[in-house]
């Protein structure tokens, strides 16, 4: 079986707490080792997994807009096929940090340029296609594929245990609980979800997430503020690693993410994967990627409306669970490998075609000069 590299290009891990991150492990975790096909001609190959690689990969994916990562690009691109996955775009940026002008303009400009700049994006929301287009990025070179979690690190607690992981966290044992998890910015809603706790005292309610940008996380001093007076029933556990993140999920009894705006988040799924229903504000992109899978309200009054239902009717809250579970099994292992296993292969016959191509080339060359 011959053998090829799939270089991954990524310095996510230098900024904890992000979805960015999240994604590219669970990729990383899904694919390694298990990437291997059958090509046009029969011939078996396997792409393995390199992390950072100082050799050239016959497939090259870039995770994360490091310019030492582009800079390589002209070397990058004559050894093999490159690929970008797609995380954000300067509109989504904007309403996250707060950059000043001149470094944004050229930072965005930057941007735009990197994805431009690879043969192939990968993007996790097919929503993205058509802006990525408006920048002038050919609609063709755009794959979409969804993100994914693991069910062996994600997975529903018992009652008992519910119990317990709300002890540890100095939660009521009983209470109806509400949770999220995100960075601490305006666009993510936290400001609401406190107002909102206020208003519900017969609920309690958990943020985990911390400023994972720091001082340039939008609406860091409103939030702080929040950090130091915010209701009683309102917990904030600060940035949790990632391997106690599903003891989150599993001490409530809904996912809330009052999010103004997201391309897929990696929260949902883990959610999802623990098996609590979802309850989401009311965006225009979800029902693309979630439509069946969760609950919606427009603003806190809706929100209210929903949590109140939940806690009171069985029927409604089981409903809500199957909600989740349907969501869970779309977004399985087996189908977001089956859409890597196929995006793979396709960037392996282009990239092993344009070496072929090259050899000819210098054949011919060498003809020519030794006539």
């Amino acid at each position: 079986m011959k053998e090829f590299t799939l270089n991954m290009l990524s310095h996510a891990d230098t900024v904890k707490g992000q979805g960015v991150l999240s994604a590219y492990e669970e990729e990383l975790r899904l694919v390694t080792g298990r990437l291997r096909f059958t090509m046009k001609d029969g011939e078996q190959c396997r792409l393995n997994v390199k992390v950072n690689a100082k050799e050239l990969g016959t497939v090259t994916h870039i995770h994360t807009v490091n310019p030492q990562f582009f800079l390589q690009m002209p070397l990058l691109k004559l050894r093999g096929t490159t690929v970008a996955s797609v995380h954000f775009l300067p509109e989504t940026v904007d309403q996250s940090l707060r950059l000043p002008k001149l470094f944004r303009k050229a930072f965005y400009t930057y941007l735009i340029q990197c994805y431009k700049s690879v043969d192939h994006l990968v993007t996790v929301n097919p929503c993205f296609i058509p802006k990525l287009a408006a920048y002038g990025i050919d609609p063709e070179k755009v794959t979409y594929i969804p993100n994914y979690v693991s069910g062996k690190v994600f997975y529903p607690a018992d009652a008992q245990e519910k119990k317990e992981l709300r002890r540890q966290y100095g939660l009521s044992e009983d209470k109806f609980t509400v949770v999220c998890a995100g960075q601490l910015q305006t666009r993510k809603g936290v400001l609401e979800y406190a107002q909102l706790a206020e208003s519900m005292p017969q609920m309690q309610f958990v943020w985990a997430g911390d400023f994972a940008f720091g001082a340039i996380s939008d609406g860091r001093r409103e939030i702080e503020k929040l950090l130091r007076d915010h209701p009683s029933n309102l917990t904030f556990t600060g940035l949790i690693e990632r391997e106690k993140m599903p003891d989150i999920y599993r001490m409530g009894d809904v996912m809330l993410l009052p999010s103004f705006d997201e391309l897929f988040p990696m929260t949902v799924l883990e959610a999802m994967s623990c098996g609590i229903p979802i309850l989401l504000r009311d965006l225009d992109l979800y029902p693309i990627i979630l439509d069946g899978y969760y609950l919606k309200a427009s603003d806190n009054e809706g929100f209210v409306e929903q949590l109140t239902r939940l806690s009171q009717d069985a029927g409604y809250y089981e409903q809500a669970m199957q909600m989740s579970r349907a969501g869970n099994e779309f977004y399985s292992e087996e189908h977001v490998l089956s859409m890597w296993q196929a995006f793979y292969q396709e960037m392996l016959e282009e990239s092993l075609s344009k070496q072929q191509l090259k050899r000819r080339k210098k054949l011919l060359q060498f003809a020519g000069g030794s006539r």
